[in-house]
């Protein structure tokens, strides 16, 4: 585990590069590296000279929380252009779930590189399609056979379950909670509802679409005691919104993400997902479970929403599928998946290229890491479950296997939320050589690649203590 993949051989492999001094990767390559090393201020100067060329081409509306400029990776460890390395407990928004390029991912991207770049699905077949929907569909949740619909973000497979929900049911209302966070395109940022900024100025979003609370067993919307169930957000779709503000037989699919991601990492309690279930099940309507972030066994299972049982309707998946190579999936029981040729289609969903890396993913998760998750989550929690007993800016730990939400407040008994001490954290775990990054306005996300060991794990808890105890001196 951890740093420590073996050093494939071969044409076109790790150590055929070291051959070559120019193209030879600076770390990772005798597998020694698995903590920090940092060796210049940050930024350096290389680091500086590139974030001041970025800042005069690059779109602003990209969110950079500190000055990272990432060179290169392996496992757990990201470089930057000065040298200094990190340990990397953001995984590119828990997108490297087996670690950066791990070598089996890397054979298998190179080795179809060689054969086929590029042969549009819409248009034509491919067996490694073919191979990763058997696959896909074999571990989605239910016993009914599933169909799947390839693209290539979290947003395009929420668009895909946003029409294929409303083909299907020939309804057009949707069903999603305050705090979820579902995509940036137009159909998808209807569905979002986690910070205002993402919204304003898009003008009118797509109608018909209305939120309801999200289940919060440490921040109960209808002021239960800590921790509670919350079944009352999805009861209050009966006792409320179908009577007052629209009739569930209008209503196609209601979205939910079983563990929401910028939310906050707030986990749905089981008994309101069963609920939930219940409810649609109950007036025909979808279930959409957005695994687009808790997914591909970061919880320790397959599927967050495995940990309650549920099945959904309609499974959106991305992020960790392909360990960094950009690819989706909408899954959906086959019997839903009615709509006509031309109906949806996606030039790029299901590249040969991404579809090779995430046949090598699943095939890793499936044997190591989703299993690893599980361990190293419970290790690593139950190294940060009382922090909230022993320093007083620290309001709730929580989460699933390695999707681990510390949520920094200013009081624990007003529970008022504290983003500067949030960030001040996250800002100082970088300067120690840690990478984390926010969830929400006040959560600190821990979402490592699955890869991770105990000592790095280990090491994470401490450094992320020891900024927390820093800023809680100062606050």
């Amino acid at each position: 585990m951890g740093a420590g993949y073996p050093v494939p051989t071969g044409p076109g492999t790790e150590a055929a590069v070291m051959e070559d001094p120019v193209k030879q990767p600076s770390i990772g390559l005798a597998n020694e590296i698995k903590l920090p090393n940092l060796i210049t201020p940050l930024p350096g100067p290389n680091a500086k000279k590139i974030i001041a060329r970025d800042t005069a081409v690059i779109s602003p509306s990209y969110t950079r929380g500190y000055p990272l400029v990432a060179k290169s990776g392996r496992g757990a460890i990201v470089e930057d252009a000065d040298g200094n390395t990190f340990l990397d407990f953001a995984a590119g928004i828990a997108v490297v779930s087996t670690g950066h390029c791990h070598p089996r991912v890397v054979e298998a991207i190179q080795k179809q590189a060689a054969e086929l770049i590029h042969i549009s699905g819409t248009d034509f077949y491919s067996p490694n399609m073919v191979d990763l929907a058997e696959r896909l569909a074999a571990v989605a949740p239910g016993k009914e056979a599933k169909k799947v619909f390839f693209g290539n973000s979290g947003t395009e497979a929420v668009e895909a379950a946003i029409k294929l929900a409303r083909y299907h049911t020939r309804r057009d209302k949707i069903i999603a909670f305050y705090g979820c966070f579902h995509g940036r395109t137009l159909g998808s940022l209807s569905l979002t509802a986690s910070k205002a900024v993402q919204r304003k100025g898009f003008g009118s979003l797509l109608a018909g679409v209305f939120h309801i609370p999200y289940p919060n067993s440490y921040r109960c919307p209808y002021g239960n005691p800590s921790p509670c169930n919350c079944v009352e957000s999805a009861t209050i779709l009966e006792r409320e919104t179908f009577k007052r503000i629209v009739d569930p037989e209008e209503v196609a699919a209601v979205f939910i993400e079983p563990i929401q991601g910028e939310g906050g990492y707030v986990p749905a309690p089981k008994a309101f997902l069963l609920e939930l279930q219940a409810i649609c099940r109950k007036h025909g309507i979808l279930l959409v479970v957005d695994e687009v972030q808790s997914g591909m066994g970061r919880t320790g299972k397959w599927w967050a929403g495995d940990h309650a049982g549920i099945e959904p309707d309609i499974l959106c998946v991305a992020k960790g599928i392909a360990s960094g190579m950009p690819l989706s999936a909408m899954i959906a029981r086959a019997s839903l998946m009615d709509w006509k040729p031309g109906a949806h289609a996606s030039t790029f969903g299901g590249n040969p290229v991404c579809v090779a890396a995430a046949l090598a993913t699943l095939e890793l998760l499936e044997t190591q890491y989703i299993e690893n998750a599980r361990r190293i989550g419970e290790f690593l929690f139950s190294r940060m479950v009382d922090w909230p007993a022993r320093h007083k800016i620290v309001g709730d730990v929580r989460g699933k296997g390695l999707m681990i939400g510390v949520e920094i407040v200013r009081d624990q008994k007003t529970k008022e939320r504290a983003h500067d001490l949030r960030e001040m954290i996250v800002d100082r775990a970088f300067e120690k050589g840690l990478l984390l990054l926010g969830a929400g306005e006040n959560t600190i996300r821990v979402a490592p690649p699955l890869m991770i060991d105990e000592e790095q794990a280990d090491f994470a808890a401490r450094i992320l203590e020891e900024c927390i105890r820093e800023v809680e001196k100062s606050a």
